[in-house]
């Protein structure tokens, strides 16, 4: 109990708990607006790692961290308007398609990485964003290097969480993604297209799902590899239900997800060698999982969730 104690009040694990959080919220976010407006994009795993590479690959090869943002971005955007395609227009299983877009975005990902890489020992690397302090703010005890001393791209997290609950209950367009997420038939009745406004939010979906991916290679790990994702998109969706398709409760979650990771990294180091490692690794799925169990029997989902639109049906 010592060990945790000591590795919880610490600034840099407090640090560690934003950064892990980073993709995770930007992909939780986008999967939730997904959602809200009736679609489940099961495609999420594979937008991050096409987005990750793409985001890499234009990093590398102009020297611009933010040309490489925009590229994932809009790789992320191309890819949710892809499922929305699917999805949305020609009213296909949102489960497939998803697992398909997920196939397709990894198998082109690996594809694309070896043709422009090629097979080296070394894999190539980038330097990556640096922590930007924020003056005065980051001179306060333990919360300023910890929360005031981070990644631009953390910072974009943080604020993406109150503009997400503004845009999605404050304004007209999220008040039309709600309505075609809950009744899309009465919404189509109030003059709002039902298909417009999906294939919107499954496009900025997928948009913040490849900003996810940009932040795992620009920012955490300034490199590409096959596993740089790791299950990471499957973890937002459950993070939506988890939240309840709420933009705070989702964050949330992938807070709860990030404490719970960052601590059993801590473990791993703290030389508890009479556990196996792999037990701190499966720790937050574990907890995901059991977490999901309880706050899943009184969730709500969105009623037209799966469902898709045909005016023509009644």
């Amino acid at each position: 109990m010592s060990v945790v104690l000591e590795q919880i009040f610490q600034v840099g694990f407090l640090a560690a708990i934003l950064r892990i959080a980073t993709p995770l919220a930007f992909a939780t976010l986008g999967e939730m607006f997904s959602e809200r407006a009736g679609v489940l994009n099961l495609g999420i795993e594979g937008i991050m790692l096409l987005s990750a590479m793409t985001g890499f690959t234009v990093a590398y090869l102009s020297g611009s961290l933010w040309l490489g943002i925009a590229a994932a971005i809009l790789t992320g955007a191309l890819m949710g308007a892809l499922h929305g395609v699917l999805t949305v227009a020609l009213g296909l299983s949102q489960h497939v398609c998803g697992i398909g877009v997920t196939l397709f975005g990894t198998g082109l990902a690996y594809f694309l990485y070896r043709l422009i890489f090629g097979q080296q020992s070394t894999p190539p690397n980038i330097v990556g964003f640096k922590p930007v302090a924020i003056p005065f703010l980051s001179d306060i005890p333990i919360l300023g290097p910890a929360v005031f001393n981070q990644f631009t791209l953390v910072y974009l997290a943080i604020i993406a969480i109150p503009v997400s609950a503004f845009v999605l209950y404050r304004t007209p367009w999220g008040l039309s993604v709600r309505m075609v997420g809950e009744n899309p038939r009465a919404a189509d009745s109030a003059g709002v297209s039902v298909i417009s406004t999906r294939m919107q939010a499954v496009i900025l979906g997928g948009a913040l799902m490849g900003l996810a991916g940009a932040f795992l290679t620009m920012a955490q790990f300034n490199a590409f590899t096959f596993g740089v994702v790791s299950g990471r998109g499957w973890v937002a969706i459950a993070l939506v239900v988890f939240g309840r398709w709420d933009p705070w409760r989702s964050a949330g979650a992938a807070l709860l997800f990030a404490f719970v990771d960052a601590l059993q990294l801590r473990l791993q180091a703290a030389g508890l060698g009479h556990i196996p490692y792999e037990a701190f690794l499966m720790l937050p799925f574990v907890l995901t999982i059991v977490a999901m169990a309880f706050m899943s029997r009184n969730a709500v989902a969105p009623t037209a969730l799966l469902k898709p639109f045909r005016r023509e049906e009644r």
